[in-house]
């Protein structure tokens, strides 16, 4: 038997991936509107055995939606990440330092489209992912951007009914556009949905669909 070396080609790429919802924060900052990730709730006291919180709140029904908006004292991690909105350019430099070569990261549609159904984006959610951008190209390293990664603007749930209703399609299309206008320059590598797989499990997270509107969803997908 022949023996072979394999090896990756030389235009292989290396990297890390994040998502807004999970790095970002800043969830009130420069115009940005709430998100589905922003009303993800957890514990504040950390499980020892894992080195982590418990999530609460996931898949939301009314009620549970209702409140967590309303709550100014619990645990919402996904609201501050890690500081990724002002500390952008050492997590990059970190990145760079560590060899890779391309960094795939999400954009918030709300930063975008604080509501989802603007007909204008906001300038200064944009003039944040310009630096990104920039600071990612400058490092050497190809940008993947995700276009939708958890992160519906709260206002196409509570007023539409998230994605079961047709509307979203428009209001997504609108969002792609500008971001594809803005940067087509830049970034060569897109990706619009993240993990369509896991829609029929996680409704609210990928669809923007609360438990008790989900109709024919069979329950112990949950």
């Amino acid at each position: 038997m022949e023996n072979k070396q394999f090896s990756f080609p030389e235009n292989f790429l290396w990297g890390g991936a994040t998502a807004a919802c999970q790095i970002e924060g800043a969830y009130d900052v420069d115009g940005r509107g709430l998100s589905t990730s922003d009303i993800h709730k957890y514990n504040s006291t950390l499980d020892r055995k894992k080195y982590r919180s418990k999530l609460v709140e996931n898949e939301h029904t009314s009620a549970t939606l209702a409140a967590c908006v309303a709550d100014q004292e619990g645990y919402y991690p996904k609201r501050y990440g890690n500081d990724f909105y002002y500390r952008y350019k050492e997590d990059i430099a970190l990145m760079k330092e560590m060899g890779f070569n391309s960094f795939r990261f999400s954009i918030s549609w709300p930063r975008i489209f604080p509501k989802g159904d603007e007909t204008k984006p906001n300038e200064k959610g944009l003039e944040f992912y310009d630096k990104v951008i920039e600071e990612v190209v400058k490092a050497g390293m190809e940008p993947i951007v995700t276009m939708f990664h958890y992160d519906i603007p709260l206002h196409l749930l509570t007023e539409y009914g998230g994605f079961k209703n047709p509307k979203l399609i428009g209001f997504m299309i609108r969002y792609a556009k500008v971001l594809l206008d803005r940067y087509a320059d830049k970034v060569k590598c897109w990706i619009p949905f993240n993990q369509t797989n896991l829609v029929q499990y996680c409704s609210f997270k990928s669809l923007g669909i609360l438990r008790d509107k989900t109709d024919n969803l069979v329950e112990d997908q949950y």
